[in-house]
């Protein structure tokens, strides 16, 4: 079948080792489920796979994509749950010592065909399109866990996502907007800082730029470059939600701002298998749409890895059949 896949780790210059070709067709365990895949989306996952991050180079060549949608052999539309967990894990799916996501252990979804556990497809709102739904299982399942699991906060609190064209912080903005918070937003341009006011920011800076007031909370996924900024815009008692650390992981720790303000720091990891399938309900109720800053054919992957390796992405980039 057709797919697109790692063929080795490649640390220094992951996208050689980008293949788009021919894979077996997967075989269907007992309690599994095959879906056809009709779109997936890219994350930032897929780069960290190619460098070899969080999976063995025995396991390779590894079929890409953590998330998708598309249909089971009945045609019953379906959004993929990404976190697989042990089986018999009973409790929150993201605590699972032995949980892992797709293309980790199992051949992710830039594929014809995907194979998941039967629990790791939920029903896809007709209201959603493939494209749309496709976007949902990690970055906008990690965005509603950050803002409405961990965080804390209260419509007109007020919020600020650092980096301002991402997967995650798009669906932030989208999310926090749409549920009452005052939302600010920190870009590295007037292009990227555009497209968070135009998706419901109320206010955008530079980054690193003194804000008019502290906030309640901020929502993390740049990591070393925001980290100071992060902790210095921060009410006493506010907190930091953090998911990821795209531009490394080495922060400053500011820990005399952290236990002199009585800052708290949430660290916060996709979502489960519950919380997908309300933030699918929340979508249906409110209207709101996923940003897809690009809509490409499998066969043109390799574009969108270009865009992402870049940071020249303006929300998600999906691939579809």
């Amino acid at each position: 079948m057709f797919a697109v896949y790692a063929s080795e780790p490649n640390a220094e210059k992951p996208l050689d080792s980008l293949v788009i070709g021919e894979r077996p067709e997967p075989e269907v365990p007992e309690g599994w489920v095959r879906v056809n895949v009709k779109a997936a989306s890219l994350n930032m996952h897929d780069l960290w796979t190619l460098r070899g991050v969080g999976i063995k180079p025995e396991q390779f060549p590894m079929i890409l994509g953590c998330d998708g949608a598309g249909t089971l052999d009945d045609g019953t539309e379906v959004v993929l749950h990404s976190v697989i967990n042990a089986p018999g894990w009973q409790g929150d799916d993201t605590l699972d010592p032995k949980r892992s996501l797709l293309t980790e252990k199992h051949q992710g979804s830039f594929a014809e065909q995907v194979v998941v556990p039967a629990r790791n497809v939920v029903p896809k709102p007709a209201s959603l399109s493939f494209a749309e739904a496709a976007t949902m299982g990690t970055a906008w399942l990690t965005a509603y866990r950050m803002l409405f699991v961990k965080s804390g906060l209260r419509p007109g609190q007020t919020m600020l996502v650092q980096g301002a064209s991402g997967g995650v912080s798009t669906a932030l903005v989208q999310l926090g907007r749409a549920a009452g918070f005052r939302v600010w937003v920190t870009g590295r341009s007037e292009e990227k800082r555009a497209l968070a006011e135009n998706l419901g920011a109320h206010q955008t800076f530079e980054s690193g730029a003194r804000l008019p007031e502290r906030v309640d909370a901020v929502f993390e996924t740049v990591g070393k470059a925001t980290w100071s900024h992060s902790v210095k815009s921060l009410k006493p008692g506010g907190i930091i939600v953090v998911s990821g650390s795209t531009s490394g992981p080495d922060a400053h720790a500011e820990l005399q701002h952290v236990f002199f303000l009585q800052l708290r720091i949430a660290g916060s990891t996709m979502g489960t298998r519950d919380e997908l399938t309300d933030l699918l309900t929340y979508l249906e109720l409110t209207g709101v749409r996923p940003q897809i800053g690009a809509e490409l054919p499998f066969a043109d992957a390799e574009t969108g890895f270009k865009n992402m390796l870049d940071g020249e992405t303006s929300g998600k980039v999906v691939f579809a059949h």
